[in-house]
């Protein structure tokens, strides 16, 4: 099985129970409003085209599209894909979701202002290719918004890892730290933090 499809493959079986997670499902309204405010401060006003980039279940795609966002998302696994449009038609939300690779996504080059990207860089086989391709796909002073972290099971990226990746593609990243637990429905012992960078 080729790497792909064995990414695919591990991922269509964590869709049914994906949301469980605090932080996926944002099911509990503290949570879910930690959430909201801390892309609304790091995000353009609404409305702005936002492409969220191995978007899951649609969590995050979703809530920004409750917050007038235009919002188009992505993933490789065809079952996160279905549940992100049985959400949206649920919430009365026109978000289209599309199977592909986060890594090289179906989008045109500058057609957005907002890139969108929540625990997947490090997972990705080629970071720094992913990179180039999400910062062609923003428009002039369109933002790159990462959430990443450096996992206590030893996966992920450090905050340095991940500015100096994005660093080679845009000059302007700002680190902030998301150590409250709020946003992970619990405490946390490793490094998680948001990157935004502006073109």
């Amino acid at each position: 099985m080729s790497e792909p499809d064995a990414q695919r493959t591990y991922w269509d079986g964590e869709a049914e129970h994906f949301d469980d997670e605090p932080d996926h499902g944002l099911g509990d309204p503290a949570t879910r409003e930690a959430w909201r405010q801390l892309l609304a401060a790091h995000l353009p006003a609404a409305p702005a085209d936002v492409v969220d980039v191995g978007c899951g279940t649609g969590t995050l795609a979703l809530l920004l599209a409750d917050a007038g966002h235009r919002v188009r998302g992505v993933d490789l696994a065809p079952r996160m894909v279905e549940r992100a449009r049985a959400k949206a038609t649920a919430a009365g939300l026109d978000v289209p979701f599309a199977i592909g690779d986060a890594g090289d996504p179906p989008y045109e080059p500058g057609s957005t202002d907002v890139v969108l990207c929540r625990h997947v860089l490090w997972a990705l086989p080629d970071p720094a290719s992913a990179l180039a391709r999400w910062t062609a796909l923003l428009r002039p002073g369109g933002r790159l918004v990462l959430v990443e972290g450096r996992w206590h099971t030893g996966g992920g990226l450090t905050a340095a890892e991940s500015e100096r990746l994005v660093g080679a593609h845009v000059a302007d990243v700002r680190v902030v730290p998301m150590p409250d637990e709020v946003f992970w429905g619990g405490p946390i012992t490793d490094e998680r933090y948001l990157l935004v960078a502006r073109t």
